[in-house]
């Protein structure tokens, strides 16, 4: 991770993003939402911690959000059913890009974004 390999706190909740896989920072670069120059820049928080985003990971191994709850009227079920399904299928890919990176040992900048 960033910082020296320390890894970042997580803006929301405060405590560490220990591994890649949690970091809502890199899902974003892998999302071509942040520029690699910048990642150094950026807050940092747990993909959990920004349920905007992770509402759209459908995938068996990342637990459901109750999204309702959290984000009441901005919670996918009230958003355009075409709108959900194509950020389902983007930050899903995404999401499954961030754990086989994180299983490959390339490091981030290395490994393509698309």
């Amino acid at each position: 991770m960033a910082k020296c390999d320390k890894g970042y706190h997580c803006k929301v909740c405060g405590n560490a993003v220990d591994v890649i896989t949690d970091s809502d920072l890199y899902l974003r670069y892998l999302l071509h939402e942040i520029q690699a120059e910048v990642l150094h820049l950026e807050p940092e928080c747990h993909i959990r911690c920004n349920p905007e985003r992770a509402q759209y990971i459908m995938d068996p191994s990342f637990d459901d959000l109750n999204a309702e709850k959290i984000l009441g009227p901005f919670a996918k079920n009230f958003l355009d059913d075409c709108y959900v399904a194509e950020e389902e299928i983007r930050v899903t890919a995404a999401w499954l890009k961030l754990r086989k990176l994180a299983d490959s040992g390339v490091a981030i900048l290395d490994y393509p974004q698309t």
